[in-house]
Parts: C-alpha cells; sequence; structure tokens
C-alpha cells in the first residue's frame, strides 16, 4: 500500500469511530474539553516513584472553581457584513495565511516531491547579524531570503517588544527584528552557533513570533465561528463551506528543551509579550515552585564566584536541571494558563524524556499530530542526554491521531486530512555548534517553503604555546566502518607508540567523546596485564571521582580514561596531566582548550612538557573545524 492510500484509510479509519460514538458532539475551538482523563494527570505527590513516569501536570488546575475554560476574551474578529476588524492586522496575516491557510499554492505534487528527493536549490546568503547561510528552497519559490519582509507581527504584541527594545542595545535590537523578519518567510531556521549572549534575546524573538502564530490561528478560528453563527441565524440552508482552519488537536506549538531551568527561560520569554496588569498568568506560583529550585536549595553555580565555572557551564546547569518534564501552556487575549491539559492547550514546553514516557504509557501522541511550529533549544546539551529520545518525539509530531477526541471534521484544514502537515510545518532549532544528528535533523526537514542554515568560520581553539600537537589521521571511506576503524587505528598505532615511550606512558589521559567507543576502549585497557589506569565517566560517583583524581595525580594509576560527557556535566579541572591523547575531537572547542591547560595546574610545567595526539578521520570534520580553525581544518581533509 502506498503512502496515500495508507493516509486514506486512517483518516477513514478515525472518521468512523468518531461516527460511530454515541452522543458525538462536534468541538469548537472555546469547548473545554478532557478526552482522557489519564493523560496528563497530575500526581497527588511532587515527585514520582522511579519507575513511574510523572503524568500530566495540571489537570485540576486547568479549570479552577468549576468554570468552564472558555475564552471569553478573546480578539473582536470580523463578521461577514459587520465592522471591520479592531486591530486592521490584514497585512500582518498575509504571511501567515498563505502558508498556513486551508489551500496554500505552495503545496503542490512538485514541491512535495523535491523536497521528498532533496533537489533543493541551494544558494549562499547573508542574513544581516544572523551571519552567512545556506538557503534551501524549492525551485518556484518566490522570495529570496536576502528580500525579507517586514515582520508580520500583529500590531497588539509589537508594543511590548518595542518597549522593550528602547531600553536594549542597538545590536540585541537589530537581531531580534531581523529574526522576526526570517521567521515571518515560515522557513525552517537552523541557527548552528547561538551565542551565549544573545540567547535569551533570540528566545524571545522566537516565542513572540510562536505567540503570534497562536493569536493569528485562533483569530481566525473565532471569525469563523462568527460567520458560522451569523449564517445560521440568516440563511441556515447556506452556511459558510470555507471554514476549514483546524487541525486534529488544538496544540500547534512544540518546544523541545533539556531541563527545567530551560523551561524557565522559555517561560519568561513567553511572558515577556503578555506584560501585566493587562495580562494574568494563571497557576505562576505553582510553575515557579516545581521548576525553580526546592525551597531552600542554594545553586552552587549561581552563587559562585566569577570565573570558577565556564559561563557556558553556568548557562546550561544553573537552576533546576530535572530532565523529565512535559507542560501545556494556553495563551489568550489577556492571560497565559500554566498547566492546562494537553488536548487544551496551545504551547507544549517538554522535555524529550518527559515527551517519551507520556508516548510509552498513552501508546500515542495524539496532541502531537497538529504542530505547526516544533522549537528545538540547545541541541548541544540534547545530544549529551539521549538524541535517542529527540528523534522517537519528532517521529510522532504531524502523524495521524489514533483516536477523534471530539473533532470537527467539518474544521479540519485539508492538507492536515491529506497527511502533508510535514510539509508545512516550521522548525526552528538552535545549537551552540553542530553534531552529525544535529545536521541529519536538519536534513530531513521537508518545508517546503524553505530552510535555512546559518554558517560560521571558526578560528582556531585558543591553547597554551609551545605544546607538540599531532594530529593523527586514520582513513575510513563508510562512516559504518568508522567505529571499527579508529579503534583498530587507536590500539594497533597509537597506544603502542605511547607505551613504548617512558614519558608517554605516564601521566597521560585518553579523553573519549563517544559513549560507545568509552565503553569499547575501557573494556580493551581492563584486559591489557601491567597497564596501570581508571576512569571518569557520568556514572561515577563522588567518591570514584575523588579516588580517579588523586591516584592519577600521585602517579600510582599511568592512565585516566575520561568520557566527555562526565566533563560536560561535572567540569572538573584534573592536575597531574602530561600527555593528551583525543580519540576523536571534542564536541566543544572549549573542552580542547581546556585539557591543554590543565597542566599548567602544576607549578614548573613548560610548554615543551605537554604533548597531544588529536585521532581524526574525514568524518570529523564538524568537530575538527571547531579545534584547528575552519581553514585549517579544509586542508587537512582535503589532504586526505
Amino acid at each position: 500500500m502506498d503512502n496515500g492510500n495508507s493516509v486514506t484509510t486512517k483518516l477513514l479509519t478515525l472518521l468512523n469511530v468518531s461516527a460511530t460514538k454515541i452522543g458525538k458532539r462536534k468541538r469548537t475551538y472555546e469547548d473545554h474539553f478532557v478526552p482522557s482523563s489519564k493523560l496528563n494527570k497530575r500526581k497527588s505527590a511532587s515527585f514520582a516513584i522511579a519507575d513511574e513516569p510523572v503524568q500530566s501536570e495540571g489537570v485540576e488546575d486547568a479549570n479552577q472553581g468549576g468554570k468552564p475554560d472558555v475564552d471569553v476574551d478573546m480578539d473582536p474578529v470580523t463578521v461577514e457584513g459587520g465592522k471591520k476588524d479592531v486591530e486592521g492586522d490584514e497585512n500582518a496575516t498575509e504571511g501567515f495565511e498563505k502558508h498556513f491557510g486551508n489551500d496554500p499554492a505552495i503545496l503542490t505534487e512538485a514541491s512535495r516531491t523535491t523536497v521528498d528527493s532533496r533537489s533543493w536549490k541551494i544558494t549562499n546568503e547573508k542574513l544581516g547579524s544572523l551571519g552567512s547561510a545556506k538557503v534551501s528552497k524549492v525551485e518556484s519559490s518566490e522570495a529570496t531570503a536576502s528580500s525579507l519582509p517586514s515582520p508580520d507581527i500583529l500590531d497588539r504584541l509589537k508594543v511590548p517588544l518595542k518597549d522593550r527594545q528602547a531600553k536594549s542595545s542597538p545590536q540585541i535590537t537589530q537581531l531580534q527584528n531581523e529574526l522576526l523578519s526570517v521567521l515571518s518567510t515560515r522557513r525552517d531556521l537552523y541557527s548552528t552557533h547561538t551565542p551565549l549572549e544573545t540567547r535569551q534575546s533570540a528566545r524571545e524573538a522566537i516565542a513572540l513570533h510562536a505567540l503570534n502564530h497562536v493569536t493569528k490561528k485562533r483569530r481566525r478560528i473565532l471569525k469563523n465561528n462568527e460567520r458560522l453563527a451569523h449564517a445560521s441565524k440568516s440563511s441556515p440552508d447556506k452556511l459558510p463551506e470555507d471554514v476549514q482552519d483546524q487541525g486534529f488537536t488544538r496544540p500547534s506549538v512544540l518546544i523541545l528543551l533539556p531541563f527545567r531551568s530551560s523551561a524557565m527561560n522559555w517561560f519568561h520569554a513567553l511572558t515577556s509579550h503578555t506584560p501585566s496588569p493587562s495580562y494574568q498568568v494563571e497557576n505562576q506560583s505553582r510553575f515557579l515552585s516545581e521548576y525553580g529550585l526546592p525551597a531552600g536549595a542554594v545553586d552552587k553555580l549561581a552563587t559562585a564566584e566569577q570565573g570558577v565555572y565556564p559561563p557556558d557551564h553556568v548557562d546550561t546547569f544553573r537552576g533546576n536541571v530535572d530532565d523529565n518534564f512535559r507542560i501545556g501552556v494556553k495563551m489568550t487575549r489577556k492571560s497565559v494558563k500554566m498547566f492546562t491539559e494537553f488536548y487544551s492547550c496551545d504551547v507544549v514546553l517538554a522535555s524529550p524524556l518527559g515527551l517519551r514516557r507520556s508516548i510509552d504509557k498513552e501508546k500515542h501522541a495524539d496532541y502531537l499530530s497538529s504542530i505547526e511550529i516544533l522549537i528545538i533549544d540547545q541541541m548541544e546539551t540534547l545530544t549529551m542526554q539521549n538524541w535517542d529520545h529527540v528523534k522517537f518525539v519528532l517521529s510522532h509530531v504531524n502523524q495521524l491521531p489514533k483516536e477523534s477526541h471530539d473533532t470537527d471534521f467539518s474544521r479540519i484544514k485539508s492538507w492536515y486530512l491529506d497527511g502533508h502537515a510535514s510539509y508545512l510545518r516550521q522548525t526552528i532549532a538552535l545549537t551552540a555548534y553542530e553534531t552529525p544528528e544535529t545536521r541529519a535533523l536538519y536534513n530531513s526537514l521537508t518545508n517546503i517553503s524553505g530552510k535555512i542554515r546559518t554558517e560560521k568560520i571558526y578560528p582556531p581553539a585558543p591553547v597554551p604555546e609551545g605544546i607538540n600537537q599531532a594530529l593523527v589521521h586514520f582513513d575510513c571511506t563508510s562512516p559504518q566502518d568508522e567505529p571499527d576503524k579508529r579503534f583498530h587505528h587507536f590500539t594497533t598505532q597509537v597506544l603502542p607508540a605511547l607505551l613504548k615511550s617512558a614519558v608517554q606512558s605516564t601521566n597521560t589521559i585518553v579523553f573519549i567523546p563517544s559513549s560507545f567507543d568509552f565503553i569499547r576502549v575501557h573494556n580493551w585497557f581492563r584486559q591489557q596485564s601491567g597497564v596501570e589506569f581508571t576512569i571518569l565517566s557520568e556514572y561515577s560517583t563522588n567518591q570514584e571521582i575523588s579516588r580517579a583524581r588523586q591516584a592519577f595525580f600521585k602517579g600510582t594509576k599511568s592512565f585516566l580514561l575520561v568520557s566527555e560527557r562526565f566533563h560536560f556535566y561535572k567540569r572538573y579541572k584534573i592536575r597531574g596531566i602530561r600527555n593528551l591523547v583525543f580519540y576523536a575531537p571534542p564536541s566543544y572547542p572549549q573542552f580542547f582548550t581546556e585539557y591543554l591547560s590543565y597542566p599548567f595546574l602544576d607549578d614548573g610545567v613548560e610548554g615543551s612538557d605537554v604533548t597531544c595526539k588529536v585521532l581524526y578521520s574525514k568524518f570529523d570534520w564538524l568537530k575538527l573545524e571547531r579545534i584547528v580553525g575552519t581553514e585549517a581544518g579544509l586542508e587537512l581533509i582535503k589532504g586526505v
């Protein structure tokens, strides 16, 4: 069965199930309904048993006091033959309707074939403060990224932004405006080098774009509700048919994040566009309590003196770093409602682990079926967690739902019914650096409006002078064979040379980026007789860490195997190093700089006393350019 027939079969099944339900009612956008009492049911206790995944956060607070959860404070709307829309935002809605309307002209068989076959037309363009970028588009695309439109933000939402920008630096204002212009093209954006100093400003701009999207979608639905109500009174036999304005379920924005502290950052970004007293934030105290640090806890990163911990480490791990969470957020004209039940919310803030546990328990992810904007922040951190969780969640986005959830199928946009939602979904991905996993995710995107990947020319990573650095290349023609080829070269060429040297066979650290490689190398060392070694991994206890560091510093252990995840999570400074071997280039360029600086923690160490070897193949390009620089990296790769 081909894909089209499969989609039709699933859709007919949904329709049949929906039609056979007794007492079936059609869902309108402002209806309050709870399709599943199990999904997102809040536990009475604050903490779940380790083997029991935490469920819905917020069903109790979604409908306080028994009041119906109806958006009575929504935007005024235009009724056919009635008054003009009070805000007069027709121009600001044009781009939204062209891309997310019921029958977008860009959604053709030819455009779908182009993105499915990855036959993009790729150009190099300059995007202002966002820098250089590779812009991929189908041949029929109209505007280029160089001719970016003005941000199509609704007038009501512009005011808080302009007020804050008046107090910001011109650089921040320019960045946010240019970012909003790029996002207004509805192209996917893959920002490959998000600086720490502009990260929150970028989040605020993206949050505004998401809020703008939710508001426009909501206003279109309410407008059609009014049209239908008006027509049913005046001409019951001639109801308008062009009212397809919804997806299968309400949530239209999904934000994937690594930690609860990240959700806190996005909460502040979203609410920065909904200032008091005009807006109310419902359940704010509960959110701050559950997503902040527990009462009485002290954040050592926030209270430490400047310079004790690297800035990127402080930014990543400050606050609540629990990685199992999910929360629904409902946005109305005058309120932000936290802990809203998933099928009644507009925005889902979640970690990949949190969503995976929910999907595994409920056996479906219907609330992800109608996502129109997907935001993935701190992708570099997600790769240090478990990237399989990310892939699992994304495999469930924009899939046909398994249940009807009281959906009014007469209001669903045609491209949802055709199974083409992924061709129109806009993905916004932010990372501090690229990895093969994040690049593969970008390559898999199928937005027919196109996609943008920013680029950066990296300078060489700074290292102390005088250190003898050797880049050791090994031949490999296939990425599938690369792990075996690397291990073979390391165990037959690199290590024997180290063991033969009286100087390099002691005080030697082996830094291993991949967890799979770390386990493999660790097992190999265990099988060698006469080689004294110890390890530091992300699973090492505090006692094991202390014992390993002391043994290595005193010289009772000649080799110390360190996993990259250990350094990512702990960031310990290690003394006693004289020789460094990087099993592969580190993901973070600052890790390379830090480890080459650690020998100089000891007194009397000169650069000539330290050696460094980096094992690499042509498949390490993304990592290699960050430590040797883009230009030198190109020469190295061309030379092999």
